[in-house]
């Protein structure tokens, strides 16, 4: 049977937490999917301990090896190259409970059609907590932003797409220099095209590390301007509020003053929304430079 659904994991020097995903792939009550892993220029060795699995494994294992560009440019990879109907990204030091993958095609043969862009359902903390708020009872489907912007949603939530809107949206941009674009440009995309079901239950086991992304959140605002840009522009021409449109704003203006870009303001798909954020994007771009040098001085 071909597999019906892609996990796929990208990873960067992670061969000591990766193996928390491919154990909970073994455990799984329903095989049939595909991990895909995208080794994002790693050199600890993950390349020799993904070739051991695939040997035991009694699941599909891909691997691709390919210079790092970071996140998005791995999710990009991963896109190009799946061929399944669905398809759900699990970060390398993040893994799947027990019964994630049949709970998610069950849920998607019961409901699921081309009307959606696949299923919203819950991460957790390894003690079982849910990350932030569950989903709406009594709502059916909803946009990612309309969970967050209209009902109120808060925390990650593991989002399974659809691999026909993954592919046929745009690729996320790789800025030479840079190493990070945010991976919602791309579902704020899918979101104007169609909504996701709703699944309140826990198929991912999150742990924050402080070598992840989401804990060196303020210094990747100062190495990837070009990336935060870009994003910011995409958010505040989609917003669902004028409040979310706001915040887009203010965090573009910081960027663009990083980037030195005088431009900014006629760039911008709201330019008055822009004009009004200044005063706080000044700020922000002064509090992430102070942040940077007392940074500095501490690990001096």
């Amino acid at each position: 049977m071909e597999p019906s659904i892609t996990v796929f994991t990208p990873t960067f020097n992670r061969a000591y937490t990766l193996h928390l995903c491919y154990e909970s792939l073994l455990r799984q009550t329903n095989k049939n999917f595909t991990w895909l892993i995208i080794d994002d220029g790693s050199t600890d060795g993950t390349s020799e301990l993904v070739e051991g699995w695939r040997r035991e494994a009694d699941f599909s294992i891909q691997y691709i090896y390919q210079e790092n560009q970071g996140m998005h440019g791995a999710h990009n990879t991963a896109y190009e190259h799946i061929r399944t109907e669905l398809n759900v990204c699990i970060d390398s030091d993040d893994y799947m409970t027990d019964h994630a993958i049949e709970a998610i095609l069950t849920y998607w043969k019961r409901h699921g059609s081309e009307r959606y862009a696949g299923i919203a359902a819950l991460d957790a903390s390894p003690d079982g907590t849910v990350i932030g708020t569950r989903l709406p009872t009594g709502l059916q489907s909803a946009t990612q932003s309309e969970l967050y912007a209209k009902h109120g949603v808060k925390g990650d939530k593991k989002l399974v797409y659809r691999t026909e809107l993954t592919r046929s949206s745009p690729p996320y941009p790789v800025f030479e220099g840079e190493k990070y674009c945010p991976l919602s440009y791309k579902y704020i995309l899918i979101d104007q095209q169609q909504p996701l079901l709703l699944m309140n239950e826990v198929v991912c086991i999150v742990e924050y590390r402080t070598d992840g992304s989401s804990m060196n959140i303020l210094k990747q605002y100062l190495r990837n301007p070009r990336g935060f840009s870009f994003f910011r522009k995409t958010a505040m021409q989609y917003a669902l509020t004028y409040k979310d449109r706001f915040r887009e704003a203010v965090h573009y203006v910081s960027s663009n003053l990083i980037l030195r870009n005088r431009r900014f303001l006629a760039e911008s798909p709201r330019r008055w929304t822009t004009l009004l954020a200044v005063p706080l994007g000044v700020a922000l771009y002064v509090y992430l430079n102070r942040t940077k040098r007392s940074t500095v001085m501490k690990n001096g």
